[in-house]
């Protein structure tokens, strides 16, 4: 019965649908880069990994560390594909070789993916040991791409440490992190370490543009600054909010549709706080405060909003001389009443994120914020009485020396 062959099913009219909905891809798949030119905001380690590969100075391991949807696996892969294509190690492979889409597709022999939050036992890492020691069977190296390696527990590092330290010349390893401090030193001293930075918010807004006009899809420049805003530096969070706005739109995104999906707050709504908190106008605030916390927007990230636009007028003061009226308001601040205005709202986000009355809470945190940009430092009142003094003395002085 068990090696008998089943009945082929009819297939109903209108099936093949289904196939096209179960092959959609979400655009932080699609969009994946699949060279080191599709490679966005990564240019001193996209420029390092490819004079490596023209100089021939691979060397055995590799760690790339960076915050979440920043590019590190697809990182891992493209330098994968650059050294398993057919003709490699090539920087400027082609994406019609057999052996990239090999990769690209997961079914190449030699390029071998290892989440290291499910595989972080002693015994996975002996088996990898074991495996090392035979020869690539399609390309030229057997590379072993490992995710999250900081999963990896400290006797499987160790049992790593000989072969990471004297790998045969056809092995080459790619790792992976979001936490790199957990990582072990003596794991570290053995690699080329790779610091990946979160992308700029124009980088993310260009690509996002990009996606748009292949998807055919109409969305205002306001609705991509707060998609942007709200990824905080990573792509694939950038992409998979943009997919779901799509998903809730349709075809033509605003920014209204991006603030009440994701409860943000409008740019232009953030700055009026920000120069009603310069000119320390508490109705105006408490009003703004009202009218946010009623449309259901986030106070938490409406803080974290707040301190972005206080830190860039804390950067314009000391450029300027010690003085700025970035905030707006009409009010000039000094570098000091900008510290201890962003001290405060910092001080205030434990109350606003884990207190019970987010509202009353986030409301304080505003009022102490102004009333500490509008105290004065003891020490620096102390240099200026001094000072005064001086001034006031030194005629006496002057007439006594005669």
């Amino acid at each position: 019965m068990l090696g008998r062959a089943l009945p082929r099913l009819a297939i109903p009219a209108g099936a093949g649908e289904l196939g096209d909905v179960s092959a959609y891809q979400v655009i932080a798949r699609k969009w994946r880069p699949q060279t080191f030119d599709d490679v966005v905001g990564q240019d001193h380690v996209v420029r390092t990994l490819k004079n490596a590969i023209n100089r021939n100075r691979i060397a055995h391991a590799y760690l790339l560390v960076g915050p979440r949807g920043t590019g590190k696996t697809s990182l891992a892969r493209i330098f994968a594909k650059a050294l398993d294509c057919t003709d490699g190690p090539n920087a400027d492979f082609s994406l019609d070789d057999p052996a990239v889409k090999a990769i690209a597709e997961g079914s190449h022999l030699d390029v071998i993916e290892i989440d290291g939050a499910s595989n972080n036992g002693v015994e996975q890492v002996r088996d990898l040991r074991e495996t090392a020691r035979y020869s690539p069977a399609q390309g030229k190296f057997k590379i072993y791409i490992i995710d999250e390696v900081h999963m990896l527990s400290t006797a499987a590092f160790n049992a790593l440490l000989k072969t990471l330290e004297e790998p045969p010349p056809h092995v080459k390893f790619v790792f992976a992190t979001t936490d790199v401090q957990k990582v072990l030193p003596t794991i570290l001293s053995r690699c080329q370490r790779f610091d990946l930075k979160p992308i700029a918010a124009a980088l993310i807004i260009e690509r996002l543009r990009k996606i748009a006009a292949a998807e055919m899809i109409q969305v205002s420049d306001e609705a991509l600054a707060s998609i942007a805003r709200l990824a905080d530096g990573g792509m694939r969070d950038a992409q998979s909010s943009f997919d779901q706005m799509i998903s809730f739109c349709g075809g033509e995104i605003s920014e209204n549709d991006v603030l009440d999906v994701y409860g943000l707050v409008a740019a232009a709504k953030i700055a009026e706080l920000a120069a009603a908190l310069a000119a320390g106008d508490d109705r105006r605030l408490v009003a703004i405060v009202d009218e946010a916390d009623a449309a259901g927007r986030d106070l938490v990230r409406l803080l974290s909003d707040l301190q972005v636009l206080v830190r860039e007028a804390l950067l314009a003061a000391i450029a300027g001389g010690g003085k700025t009226d970035r905030l707006g308001g009409g009010v000039t601040l000094t570098t000091e009443q900008l510290t201890r205005m962003l001290d405060a709202l910092r001080e205030g986000e434990g109350g606003v994120k884990l207190g019970l009355a987010e509202k009353i809470n986030f409301e304080v945190t505003l009022l102490k914020a102004i009333d500490a940009s509008r105290s004065r430092a003891i020490d620096s009142l102390i240099k200026e009485l001094a000072a005064m003094a001086g001034e006031s003395a030194a005629p006496a002085d002057e007439k006594k020396k005669p």
